[in-house]
């Protein structure tokens, strides 16, 4: 069973189960291929000018194309209501975003190696943020969409209570949840 993260002398700590462990390596697994698909649409032609191949920035002729998996989109949001803005920045960040999240979201499962999880203060920022992005695709697939959705899924808290695949996704959802806030406290408590 899970002990929650907590901060003491050798930094932030925390222990999870090889099944919990296995779990959320898979779902940081899930999302890294989400990204690394969506990260082919970045990959610049061969016949592109060298200027544009030497930075990595796309063309603004090369439109990339819609995201079309609603929680890809929550993890690769619009910058703007208004689309041309949207697509400009999307154009010239988003390669950047993808990357940085594959980095947080392989060092997380790096982690999750050994049952005893040490993070300094970085590092537990980096954990928390590959954690919110896995609670971002499971939010989506569950279809949370405001607190009563939220407290419809927090009722989901018993494995023997589980029927359906959205019941064992709350579940899912819910360690996840937890996980995160018991880091995020601990690295309160670090930070003060």
């Amino acid at each position: 069973m899970a002990k929650a993260f907590k901060y003491g002398s050798r930094g932030i700590t925390g222990t999870l189960h090889s099944a919990e462990r296995k779990l959320l390596r898979e779902l940081f697994g899930d999302i890294i291929h989400m990204l690394e698909e969506r990260a082919q649409v970045h990959r610049l032609p061969e016949d592109v000018d060298p200027l544009y191949a030497l930075t990595g920035i796309r063309p603004a002729d090369l439109a990339l194309p819609p995201i079309r998996d609603a929680a890809l989109a929550r993890l690769l949001p619009d910058a703007s209501e208004d689309r041309q803005v949207a697509d400009e920045h999307r154009r010239l960040t988003e390669s950047d975003l993808i990357a940085d999240k594959l980095g947080r979201l392989r060092e997380a499962q790096f982690l999750l190696e050994s049952d005893k999880i040490v993070l300094d203060p970085a590092g537990a920022q980096r954990f928390a943020q590959a954690l919110n992005d896995v609670r971002l695709v499971l939010s989506e697939r569950l279809n949370i969409r405001d607190e009563a959705d939220s407290e419809r899924i927090a009722q989901m808290v018993d494995a023997k209570d589980v029927t359906t695949p959205d019941e064992y996704l709350a579940l899912v959802y819910n360690l996840v949840s937890w996980v995160q806030d018991t880091l995020m406290y601990a690295l309160m408590d670090a930070e003060n």
